[in-house]
């Protein structure tokens, strides 16, 4: 595989210094003051990381009713990201489809919430 100019070599204590978890979307509300449609989040990372807020750009995709219960994976060591009236305190990881609509990366199976990204 060749290196392009949009990707970056780090090394692998770079990667390990993201801390990427999995938690369960407790809550999910509509986002109106965002500047792109989006929802609020409720992310449970259990009892070490807590309940943390985000917003994710995903109403193309999702409904906030089906996003409750959802599994979904998440950086929680950034620092809180202000984002309009909404102090966003994760990152929710996804990917972009062939029309740049955000789909959620989710484990395959069922995961104790909090569970750390190997």
């Amino acid at each position: 595989m060749d290196q392009t100019e949009d990707t970056k070599t780090i090394s692998i204590d770079d990667f390990l210094n993201v801390d990427i978890r999995v938690g369960t979307i407790i809550e999910a509300e509509d986002f109106p003051q965002a500047r792109k449609p989006a929802y609020k989040l409720k992310i449970d990372f259990g009892d070490d990381i807590g309940v943390k807020k985000t917003s994710a750009q995903i109403t193309v995709h999702y409904t906030a009713d089906s996003l409750v219960g959802r599994q979904v994976l998440a950086v929680v060591n950034f620092p809180p990201r202000q984002i309009g009236p909404f102090m966003s305190e994760v990152l929710t990881l996804g990917l972009s489809d062939t029309n740049g609509d955000i789909v959620l990366l989710k484990p395959d199976l069922a995961v104790p919430n909090g569970g750390r990204m190997h």
